[in-house]
């Protein structure tokens, strides 16, 4: 089966990194403007809508595990519908098969689409000191040209249309799961995607985190090795860290000493602990380690069990559970801790995360 984890080898690799770099001469359109005083919102901000995309397809994810995860999909829309509009884009003609299983609280939008996952194709929405809104385009390019992105690369700027919301263009390739915030000027980033030669061939941090400045208002970056080569994404920030409020973050800690992620969590957490963000403050860390077992019915080496790639909503907080008792319960405390005032609801993403992925990266927010 062919998921986010799988990738293809080095055709689509050197085509990638051609194609990235036609948009370093010029092919992606002109940059932000410098003055324009963007910012990109913490995600518990008020939002206007969550963007969801019912897109798995039986070439990506295989007839086993397609109706599982068009389940999990469609659970985690309505659950999210409770607390905030969810618009969620479908094929042509998917669209009846979506609005039976989401339900009536989901909006549903035409549009063509090669996969789910709308975290990294979709817009990253900013907003001006003003308060005036911007989408910005960070060229998706299919995880490097791993997977196949034609019509997800145009979902940024079909969302952004749909939204009102006019768009900011960048020669930086990123996918919103690879770029965390505090919605004060810092930004947590793995070097392992963002400086990866199949998205941004011979770009410096220096040169990148001036563009992240332009586009996303990013005064300070935290930069964290990640690691290339291991699954689809090359390591995003959003499954190792996340912000929960301005100087605190969740970062996630790898429990099996066997897995790759076990050092590098480990090698994240210590970096962590000794960064200071964009106004000086040091961070205040909290390890949330992963489940130790998951359930059998999609599990695979390939699942993405851990429960950093949490999802924060108008009041509440959309996060997953594995059936480790213990770690699901562990995760659910530090979670409510975390998050005060917010409602943190569980869902079983087994099919989701046996594709590589979780809640976060099936979702974008759109601020109020």
């Amino acid at each position: 089966m062919a998921n986010r984890r799988q990738f293809l080898g080095g055709g689509a690799w050197a085509a990638a990194s051609l194609l990235a770099g036609k948009a370093l001469a010029g092919g992606v359109g002109a940059t932000p403007s410098a003055g324009a005083a963007y910012r990109m919102p913490d995600e518990g901000d008020r939002h206007a809508a969550t963007w969801m995309a019912f897109g798995p397809s039986l070439a990506v994810w295989g007839e086993s595990l397609l109706p599982a995860v068009r389940r999990d999909l469609a659970r985690v829309a309505a659950t999210i519908a409770a607390f905030e509009p969810v618009r969620m884009l479908a094929r042509e003609n998917e669209l009846e098969m979506a609005a039976k299983l989401c339900g009536p609280g989901v909006e549903l939008i035409a549009q063509p689409l090669d996969d789910l996952w709308i975290r990294d194709s979709g817009p990253v929405f900013v907003r001006s000191d003003a308060g005036r809104m911007a989408a910005v385009d960070f060229n998706f390019n299919g995880w490097g040209g791993k997977q196949a992105h034609g019509r997800d690369a145009k979902v940024a700027g079909f969302v952004a249309a749909k939204a009102g919301t006019p768009p900011l263009r960048s020669r930086l390739v990123l996918e919103g799961g690879g770029i965390e915030v505090d919605g004060e000027g810092t930004a947590i980033i793995t070097e392992s995607c963002v400086l990866n030669p199949n998205r941004n061939p011979g770009w410096s941090k220096e040169r990148c985190e001036q563009e992240l400045r332009r586009a996303l208002g990013v005064e300070k970056v935290i930069w964290l090795p990640g690691i290339a080569g291991r699954d689809i994404t090359d390591g995003h920030t959003d499954f190792y860290a996340r912000f929960a409020a301005p100087g605190i973050v969740a970062a996630g800690l790898e429990a099996d000493p066997d897995s790759y992620d076990y050092s590098l969590t480990r090698r994240h957490l210590a970096i962590l602990r000794q960064a200071r963000d964009a106004r000086g403050r040091k961070l205040e860390v909290v390890a949330i380690p992963g489940p130790t077992q998951v359930r059998p019915a999609h599990g695979s080496d390939e699942m993405a069990a851990g429960y950093i790639n949490f999802y924060v909503c108008n009041g509440a907080v959309i996060a997953p559970e594995f059936g480790d008792a213990r770690a699901d319960r562990n995760a659910l405390s530090a979670l409510r801790e975390l998050f005060p005032g917010r409602e943190v609801a569980q869902l079983n993403i087994d099919a989701i995360a046996a594709g590589g992925g979780g809640i976060h990266c099936a979702t974008q927010q759109q601020p109020a």
